[in-house]
């Protein structure tokens, strides 16, 4: 079996238009399970090897910022088994993969709230893995963690009125300074998978000129050859940020 770091790049990609910025909202982990026959809980364990496999992916493709939507603040609604599973699941995989990301020179952050719901052994792993990984520059993972889209543009406004801000001095730059990570570009690419057509309150802000790629893969399936397609199609894209192409469309 090859190593996944060291798998080449499709000659057919144009590497000159990769996008800088390719965020996933990591679906399908629990229909995957289920049509095995399997816990629910299976299939988010399944997960860690597509997102392994995508990092790499987006490594040897020179993306910049990978963002993954790992935990929503809509999950806590999810069976108490289940919450708690990926609670130690997660901690788990920042114990098992921090140190290996860490040598292929990425930088680990998060994005969300750390609020009262969070196990401190989870932040514990959390701010290891920003600790040691901080001074890496080959590309960011950006871990979506008790991430919701409206809450981070309420906690942006909360910090506009706490720095005292004037309704004068408000504005989509200011605002924007005050998001989670605002030294990340906003994402070129959002890919969602397991067939689902909708952001389901994923980086709302953001993703405001993305292109979006929806795949029929459920996410333990994904692997990077699905990453590849999806450059594919978003390379065979006309991006015009609102404006007119100059076919007039």
């Amino acid at each position: 079996m090859p190593d996944p770091r060291s798998v080449p790049v499709p000659a057919d990609i144009d590497r000159s238009e990769v996008p800088r910025h390719v965020a996933i909202v990591m679906d399908g982990n629990g229909r995957w399970a289920t049509r095995r026959g399997l816990p629910r809980t299976e299939g988010h364990g399944a997960g860690e090897a597509s997102l392994l496999d995508v990092t790499y992916g987006a490594l040897s493709l020179g993306v910049e910022a990978l963002t993954v939507y790992a935990f929503s603040t809509e999950n806590w609604r999810r069976p108490v088994d289940e919450v708690r599973y990926l609670m130690n699941f997660n901690k788990g995989l920042l114990d098992r993969r921090t140190e290996e990301l860490h040598a292929e020179g990425v930088r680990i952050v998060f994005s969300g709230r750390r609020d009262w719901r969070v196990p401190r052994q989870v932040i514990a792993r959390m701010d290891r893995a920003i600790e040691m990984t901080q001074h890496n520059r080959r590309m960011t993972l950006n871990i979506a963690f008790n991430y919701g889209g409206r809450a981070e543009i309420v906690d942006a406004v909360a910090r506009l009125v706490a720095d005292g801000v004037g309704t004068k001095g408000v504005s989509e730059r200011a605002i924007r300074a005050r998001l989670y990570h605002p030294e990340l570009p906003d994402p070129d690419l959002v890919i969602r998978t397991s067939g689902e057509h909708r952001l389901s309150n994923f980086l709302l802000w953001e993703l405001a000129y993305a292109e979006m790629v929806f795949s029929e893969v459920l996410w333990p399936d994904f692997r990077r050859e699905d990453l590849f397609d999806a450059i594919r199609d978003y390379q065979g894209r006309h991006r015009r940020f609102g404006g007119v192409s100059e076919g007039g469309a």
